[in-house]
């Protein structure tokens, strides 16, 4: 395969649960198969599912890494074609820029792939850091019929967290079904993916309330285009907040905080008719999003999940950076950060999105 090497470096998982760590190690390069490309990493993001995974925070949930992933956790990557399967070769051509996502692959035959807006629920998907090795690691093999093209005007170390936490808060934000001049709430609107939302959902014309904690988390969330912002931790009743803005409730609140505190306000802030988008994932399998019957019934509210989003969602998430609209919050590091920067997701203190330099 060319000035390809024989090694390359990744980031592997070693031991289990809470104590787990992903070191960096020696590992061989793969060969393409039949419908797959190798891209080389030049960037990854280390999202909150890739701790998860790690540390087998979904157990209670019956969700693990498989072996057939290798130890390789990641899914947000950025980089550029360095070999081909023939059988894909009129989709991609050598030095072309690709982005590898949380889907990998997807059967293309059954009824929520071939009805143009489910893929993501194929029952034979394989998801990058799940079910094959992920973009922890120099060189990825990925499905060339599904992976990404980046386009001009983005660059790779924004690209990578596009392909998953911006596309997740993309797709949250257009099934909250706020309509431009409306009143959507981020309840987490300065985290990693909340951050993302704010910017994405001002670029919709929602009118943005965000919610969070501390003073430096509200002067991002305005700078980033939120119209008003709530500090939970000073703000006594955050309902009543919300009330106060908009007089009759928000027409939607996206829930980006993996947080109890997060899914138990959220239907409070509603107007009747509105919706409460479930985004954030706790590890606690008790945490609930929803309402009593009484309040769903009498307001007619509508609770509704959201999940990453489609070939076709990331490609609209992506055409926003390149026409300058939304931009990341990076903190960067390299391979070797895995372990520390899960470590500062876990206490809260890994300012926006985390990217890892990966290739050379």
């Amino acid at each position: 395969m060319g000035n390809i090497p024989k090694e390359q470096s990744a980031a592997v998982k070693q031991g289990e649960g809470h104590d787990a760590t992903a070191p960096v190690q020696k590992i061989a390069v793969p060969e393409p198969g039949p419908g797959q490309i190798m891209v080389k990493i030049n960037w990854t993001g280390l999202c909150a599912s890739d701790k998860s995974l790690i540390h087998d925070e979904w157990a209670a949930f019956g969700l693990a890494m498989t072996e057939a992933a290798k130890g390789i956790a990641g899914h947000e990557g950025a980089g550029e074609v360095v070999a081909i399967h023939p059988d894909v070769a009129d989709r991609w051509k050598i030095g072309d820029r690709a982005g590898v996502k949380w889907v990998v692959s997807v059967c293309r035959a059954c009824e929520f792939c071939q009805n143009g807006t489910d893929e993501l629920h194929c029952p034979k998907q394989l998801n990058s850091g799940f079910t094959m090795p992920g973009t922890f690691q120099e060189y990825v093999l990925t499905d060339g019929r599904y992976a990404t093209h980046l386009p001009d005007g983005v660059k790779d170390e924004e690209a990578g967290p596009i392909m998953c936490g911006g596309v997740t808060a993309y797709t949250a934000c257009k099934r909250s079904a706020v309509r431009p001049g409306q009143w959507c709430v981020m309840i987490g609107g300065g985290g990693g993916l909340g951050h993302f939302g704010v910017q994405y959902g001002k670029a919709m014309g929602m009118r943005v309330i965000a919610v969070d904690g501390g003073e430096e988390k509200g002067r991002l969330c305005k700078d980033l285009g939120a119209e008003e912002y709530i500090d939970f931790t000073t703000t006594k009743d955050v309902a009543a907040e919300v009330m106060r803005i908009t007089t009759f409730g928000a027409h939607g609140a996206i829930v980006f905080a993996a947080s109890k505190g997060g899914y138990d306000m959220a239907p409070n802030l509603m107007r009747p008719g509105g919706t409460v988008v479930s985004v954030g994932l706790p590890k606690d399998p008790s945490v609930l999003a929803g309402a009593p019957p009484l309040m769903l019934a009498l307001k007619r509210l509508n609770i509704v999940g959201s999940v990453t989003g489609t070939l076709k969602d990331v490609e609209e998430a992506l055409d926003f950076t390149a026409r300058g609209l939304v931009h990341p919050i990076l903190t960067k590091g390299t391979l070797s950060d895995v372990d520390k920067f899960c470590k500062l997701m876990g206490e809260g203190k890994l300012p926006g999105r985390a990217v890892l330099k990966v290739a050379a």
